[in-house]
């Protein structure tokens, strides 16, 4: 047999979401790379690892031993990695983070510094949005959530990062006759961007519209933050969007804040972890370098959110 480690990695991920196409999503790699690395492996076992019926992809019986195999020994390789950069005296291990989309935006700024201070430390950052995150979160398969809006039900601790502050944008060609807010009226006029279900920065939006008893006329939904910025950005109509994913827009005036009633709102990057988690040494480490340094990391790299209030 000539597996390798690559191969193993791939079809355990199979076998967690059952499905080629959602394996090649949480790998990152496309759907034709996937089934490559499947047949590979298949290829080397006279007995099936897999079999579809219908339009579902099932694991067989021999699929389910060499999972249990394939897990072993992915964490003895492992071992081995970490058993040798311990002995070069380096912090060492795997980390992963799940951040909600706008995340994005913070995240790589507080991070830089520990990455720079333990090159045996592998980080992995999964963007998505918020409702994918705290399933991750509440069924152990990350080590850390980034959120924006805290879960109600599940039992967390938090380190409170940044601010988060959503306001009414939109493109530089809105004018209005002096600084007065907006009133209610004049945004049931506009054309509203909304983010996609499942968003914070969405549930922040109607939950502003709903308690000011503001009634959305035309409405557009698209998929991303980026795509919201470029839309709004082009013109086409208004969002209400956190500020930390605006700054270049905002210093060269491509897109403007609207005064509006009840704005902004506030609420607050956090790095969550479940609280009966059996934390690694690496992410204790983290959790001690964040607390130290985020105030400095604020202003290195957050001082210019001072400018729009």
């Amino acid at each position: 047999m000539n597996y390798t480690l690559h191969q193993l990695t791939v079809f355990l991920e199979i076998y967690k979401q059952k499905s080629i196409t959602k394996a090649a999503e949480e790998l990152h790699l496309t759907q034709p790379a996937v089934s490559i690395q499947l047949k590979k492996l298949q290829d080397q076992f006279e007995i099936p690892l897999t079999e579809v019926i219908g339009r579902q992809l099932y694991i067989t019986d021999f699929g389910e031993k060499i999972a249990e195999v394939s897990t072993r020994i992915l964490k003895e390789a492992e071992t081995i990695k970490t058993t040798l950069n311990q002995y070069k005296g380096l912090l060492v291990g795997k980390l992963s983070i799940s951040s909600a989309s706008t995340g994005k935006y913070v995240i790589p700024y507080f991070l830089n510094e520990f990455v720079k201070q333990h090159p045996g430390v592998e980080i992995s950052i999964d963007v998505t949005n918020k409702s994918r995150v705290i399933e991750k979160l509440a069924s152990n398969d990350t080590d850390f959530a980034l959120v924006s809006v805290l879960p109600e039900d599940i039992p967390i601790h938090t380190v409170e990062l940044i601010p988060n502050k959503l306001f009414l944008v939109g493109s530089k060609e809105f004018v209005k006759q002096n600084d007065a807010p907006v009133s209610p009226k004049e945004i049931e006029e506009m054309l509203l961007i909304f983010r996609e279900k499942g968003s914070a920065t969405r549930l922040a939006m109607e939950n502003f519209l709903q308690s000011n008893e503001i009634k959305v006329g035309r409405r557009m939904e698209l998929v991303s933050n980026e795509a919201v910025k470029q839309a709004v950005n082009a013109g086409l109509g208004y969002s209400i969007m956190p500020l930390i994913g605006l700054k270049n827009e905002l210093l060269s005036g491509s897109i403007r804040i609207i005064p509006a009633k009840g704005l902004p709102i506030v609420t607050a990057w956090n790095l969550t972890y479940l609280k009966n988690k059996n934390m690694s040494p690496v992410a204790l480490a983290l959790i001690d370098f964040l607390k130290h340094s985020k105030e400095q990391t604020m202003l290195k790299y957050f001082d210019w959110q001072k400018e729009f209030n």
